[in-house]
């Protein structure tokens, strides 16, 4: 039994260290600064009739008027045309993750990507991993199909280096610091933000390659009633119900999604052993949230945001030894992993002085259960995490366009294994400064002093300006900042026996990064295009190094990378009917110690999206997404190898019978490419998907 169990150990620290941490020179979480749990992005809906509002939302937050039971809107026409494409900047799109509070993203420096609620419905996104696939960037390695395990690398950093944040709370595993994203559904999900960039001057730790914010959907009018039903290739079967509205002083929604697939192929064949049959992973997801508010009185609100998902996924892992243990095949029976995650975060907001100053007190709650079953092992691994944190901002407007932020925060983490208990916390304070002179030039500070329990104080900044060049539009931006990766629960407490220990001297990993650029709109915005350099020097890497005349290894902090790289995109939107966007990206990574170029970091990615309305109920979409070859390793050995690249176009399609009735399709991986990404692990080939949406009214 103690052998099982040290090779499984060996397997499960494989995976970590390529599929989660791959960084072959190159995870206690710290707290950040608090996002509002419910922040208006647009001002509020007008349904009577319904008109859209031109103008951006001054700065800061302004609290609506108390909202009025008010009819169901009369409905509208079935035209639905291509919204606007994500990530192309324009005065109506708000963003929050830039600064912490709502503001236009034509006003920020930061390179932001932005996928609303209309994009997920266009796309026919159901999952996370599903929407971040052809975002600049970053590269999406997902080891499997749907509920396999999902990493995102955001300018070359580490898979861990990006925070993670779901109504402003940092959803992370507190054991490792990491996220799998593939758990994470889109039914409720009103804006995803990914922010590129160091930004640990206002995050704190692990936001060394930028952020992912997920705003989820907040109730505003007449109650809406939302529903979906699908189903499809390799026995998929998806459904969400989900309700939203306000009356006076309260607004209210929540969301119950389920998905679920029965036979997704995974293993290539040829990594058998002679005469072993391949099993195809099968996985299902419940998913509850709620977001309520209420006004209790003209100068407080009490904001409560709750998310609970439950998921199982039967998958073939790598545990069966050849007679010397140097290479390790496919399992014979599968592995069942469980995951349960609740997170929340409870929240009061006190208005002074008509608005201007505005006071946030939060808690925010994470529980993490992971329970996992391996083929010859008679014990199921049990772990729980836990973090609590306790937080204050305030956010005042000192004179017009000129906003001081100022906050505190408390963090504790722990984690329980079978045979460990351990526990760390963190205390931080921040200030930022946020400014914007005449509409044209924009500045962003901030500074943040983080206090660890374990390795003491540390500081970090970041500087945005961001200038709108008169007559042509031209936006000039730039940014520098500094990040740190705290070392986890796990590498600082525990021990996999037979195969390492842990190390409670553990540093923080520590970057700069910088990167300047130009967005460019012609024609009244018809086309825009722009592009952006950037790069980070990442110091302090912790590693698994062997301990000499041992068996064992130890995490230290050993590791120099180095990333860079360009961002370009261009818009088309000339004709009223046909809007396409392109977007490019390069990637340098390099081991600075060994030259080498970074596990699964494509140097090379492009995708091209086109929308088109041929008539006003019918919307056909088109994405091609290329991503080139990357260094990688055997799934079996371990041995080094080069990845090829892939070329893959998928097809979307959706019929508005009416205000409330909508039928969809879509086919992905419409030529039945295979490729494998990660190396050993099948991503899904042809697959075709149907349904049905509907919603009581302005189904989308």
């Amino acid at each position: 039994m103690p052998f099982i169990i040290t090779i499984r150990a060996r397997r499960r620290f494989w995976l970590a260290s390529t599929v989660l941490i791959p960084l072959s020179p190159f995870a206690l979480s710290a707290t950040h600064a608090q996002q509002s749990a419910s922040p208006d992005l647009l001002p509020p809906v007008q349904v009577s009739p319904p008109k859209r509002v031109e103008t951006a939302r001054p700065l800061p937050e302004q609290k609506p008027k108390r909202r009025q039971a008010a009819a169901k809107p009369a409905p509208k026409p079935p035209q639905q045309p291509a919204g606007p494409q994500p990530g192309v900047p324009n005065s109506g799109q708000n963003v929050v993750s830039p600064t912490g509070i709502v503001t236009p993203i034509n006003q920020v420096a930061n390179s932001v990507t932005v996928i609303t609620a209309q994009d997920i419905a266009t796309q026919q996104y159901r999952t996370v991993p599903d929407a971040l696939n052809t975002v600049p960037g970053l590269n999406l390695v997902q080891s499997g199909g749907m509920g396999a395990q999902a990493s995102v690398f955001m300018r070359g950093t580490n898979s861990n280096q990006t925070k993670v944040l779901v109504d402003g709370v940092d959803v992370s595993d507190p054991r490792t610091g990491t996220f799998d994203f593939a758990h994470l559904l889109t039914a409720d999900m009103a804006q995803i933000e990914i922010l590129r960039g160091p930004q640990s001057g206002l995050y704190g730790s692990d936001a060394i390659g930028g952020v992912i914010s997920i705003i989820t959907q907040k109730g505003e009018g007449p109650a809406r009633w939302t529903a979906l039903s699908e189903a499809g290739s390799f026995g998929t079967f998806n459904q969400s119900i989900g309700v939203s509205g306000s009356q006076d002083n309260v607004n209210y929604a929540a969301s119950v999604s389920h998905v679920h697939a029965s036979d997704i192929p995974v293993t290539p064949l040829q990594l058998l052993p002679p005469g072993q049959q391949a099993n195809g992973n099968s996985y299902d997801n419940m998913t509850y949230s709620t977001k309520t508010g209420v006004d209790l009185s003209d100068s407080l609100t009490w904001n409560s945001v709750l998310r609970y998902s439950e998921s199982t996924l039967f998958f073939t892992g790598n545990n069966t030894p050849n007679a010397d243990f140097t290479v390790f095949f496919p399992d014979a029976q599968q592995s069942q992993q469980t995951v349960h995650q609740f997170t929340g975060r409870e929240e009061a907001v006190w208005s002074l002085l008509d608005g201007r100053v505005k006071n946030y007190f939060g808690v925010n709650y994470t529980n993490y259960w992971h329970a996992d079953i391996t083929p010859g092992v008679d014990l199921t691994a049990v772990t729980t995490g836990n973090r609590v944190k306790y937080d204050w901002h305030s956010v005042a407007e000192v004179a017009p366009g000129q906003n001081l932020i100022v906050g505190a925060e408390r963090e504790n983490s722990n984690l329980n294994t079978t045979d460990l208990s351990a526990k760390t916390g963190n205390s931080a304070g921040f200030v930022e400064w946020q400014s914007n002179f005449a509409q044209r030039f924009f500045l962003t500070a901030n500074i943040r002093e983080d206090d660890n329990d374990n390795f003491g104080q540390h500081m970090t900044y970041r500087i945005a300006p961001a200038v709108l060049v008169p007559f042509t539009d031209t936006k000039l931006k730039a940014s520098y900042g500094t990040g740190f990766k705290a070392p986890t629960l796990s590498e600082l407490f525990e021990f996999f026996p037979g195969f390492s220990i842990p190390n409670p001297d553990l540093k923080p990993e520590q970057s700069r990064g910088a990167d300047i650029g130009f967005e460019q709109p012609l024609f009244n915005d018809r086309i825009r295009f722009g592009s952006t350099y950037f790069k980070n020097d990442i110091t302090d890497l912790i590693f698994f190094e062997p301990i000499p005349g041992s068996f064992l290894g130890q995490n230290v902090n050993i590791g120099h990378a180095i990333t860079e790289g360009t961002e370009n995109f261009a818009t088309f939107n000339a004709i009223d009917r046909v809007k396409v966007r392109a977007d490019y990206t390069f990637t340098r990574t390099v081991d600075a110690d060994t030259g080498l170029q970074l596990l699964r970091r494509p140097k090379e990615k492009f995708s091209v999206t086109a929308l088109w309305n041929p008539i006003d109920p019918l919307t056909l979409s088109a994405t091609v997404l290329h991503v080139s070859d990357w260094s990688d390793i055997d799934r079996n050995t371990g041995a080094p190898l080069t990845a090829p690249g892939y070329t893959i176009v998928n097809l979307r399609s959706d019929y508005a019978i009416n205000d409330q009735l909508k039928l969809f399709g879509r086919i992905d991986n419409v030529a039945n490419v295979h490729y494998q990404n990660p190396t050993g692990f099948l991503a899904p080939g042809l697959g075709v998907f149907g349904g049905v949406r509907f919603a009581s009214y302005g189904v989308k």
